[in-house]
């Protein structure tokens, strides 16, 4: 079965395996495991920003950097098919008592400077003020495109303008830097935080990074611990996290591989596929007469694996654990399945 449901799916290396086996750890709750203050430190680092806390998952990031940054009955200002908003069960309301403004980011999912500015709403005697703005890059639900900083940085400034702050969920920002030729701290230069995944692309079995200022992840490590993510030696995970971190230029093949699954779908029975601009293809299935749950249902009868992303979008991902002869053999089986 050739897995393309997600980047999620990757099993840790042996080197991984290693590490965690052999990881240095003590409580992190104390701030005493010494494989997640490397990883931390590493990590802020790796965005150009002052401090990084480990957290279990991109969810969590997201979740405390709202709660950190904003008052509760505020609102924040996302884009409308942004994962923060559509994939992580309205907890922008259930954890910091938010009302979401939703903006239409068009068909790469970034608002523009303009959109910030009339979505913004100043706190007065009826009204709770605009306390947040959270961005995405790479964007999920547009199919993996990699937003340019200059886009990440005007609607940023915008923001700050309007004295909001601006939190970037970049789970697959690294993807972005490598689509761009970019470090990844070039996205993080005009926001105050970000949220990048070890659980994806970059290969580690658990794990996601809160990157901003000293102050933000001092505060940010108290609802941390509220939220029930205070781990203790958990440097067995952290071990791979690191190793992790080493591999952010080799995503360039994921989007190599993401380009030839593109290609060898592109004239199959009907389907319209997005050129990918990472490592997620979007299908779009109408045209063959199809919806994206029975095309899928065919494909996982050939062999192959993908997720439903709308009544007639399907969504395969390339990651470590698929090779260019993989997505060769999954572009023929999917043809097949037709």
């Amino acid at each position: 079965m050739i897995d393309l449901r997600s980047d999620t799916v990757t099993k840790p290396s042996e080197e991984m395996r290693e590490s965690a086996h052999t990881a240095d750890v003590g409580d992190d709750v104390y701030g005493e495991d010494p494989t997640v203050n490397e990883l931390e430190t590493r990590a802020a680092e790796l965005m150009g920003m002052e401090a990084a806390l480990y957290v279990p998952t991109g969810t969590m990031g997201n979740q405390i950097a709202a709660r950190v940054h904003t008052k509760r009955g505020q609102e924040i200002l996302v884009e409308r098919e942004s994962h923060v908003f559509k994939w992580e069960l309205g907890g922008l309301a259930q954890h910091a008592g938010l009302q979401v403004r939703t903006l239409d980011g068009g068909e790469r999912g970034v608002p523009t400077p303009e959109q910030v500015t009339s979505g913004y709403v100043e706190e007065d005697a009826h009204r709770p003020g605009t306390g947040l703005l959270s961005l995405e890059n790479t964007h999920n639900s547009k199919g993996g495109v990699a937003i340019s900083p200059e886009k990440i940085d005007a609607a940023a400034e915008a923001a700050h303008e309007i004295g909001v702050p601006v939190h970037l969920d970049g789970a697959r920002v690294c993807n972005a830097a490598v689509a761009h030729d970019v470090s990844p701290a070039r996205f993080t230069e005009n926001v105050d935080s970000v949220m990048f995944c070890l659980s994806k692309g970059l290969g580690a079995p658990v794990g996601s990074m809160l990157v901003g200022g000293e102050d933000f992840i001092a505060r940010a490590r108290r609802t941390r611990k509220l939220f029930g993510g205070g781990m203790r030696q958990v440097g067995l995970l952290a071990g791979p996290g690191l190793l992790a971190l080493d591999n952010v230029s080799r995503l360039a093949d994921d989007h190599e591989n993401a380009r030839i699954l593109a290609d060898g779908l592109a004239d199959a029975g009907g389907l319209s596929v997005q050129r990918p601009e990472t490592n997620i293809v979007l299908v779009n299935t109408e045209k063959a007469g199809l919806t994206a749950d029975e095309f899928l249902t065919a494909c996982e009868e050939m062999g192959v694996l993908g997720t439903q992303f709308d009544t007639h979008v399907a969504r395969f991902c390339t990651h470590w654990d698929v090779s260019e002869e993989d997505v060769e053999v999954a572009a023929g089986n999917v043809r097949d399945a037709l």
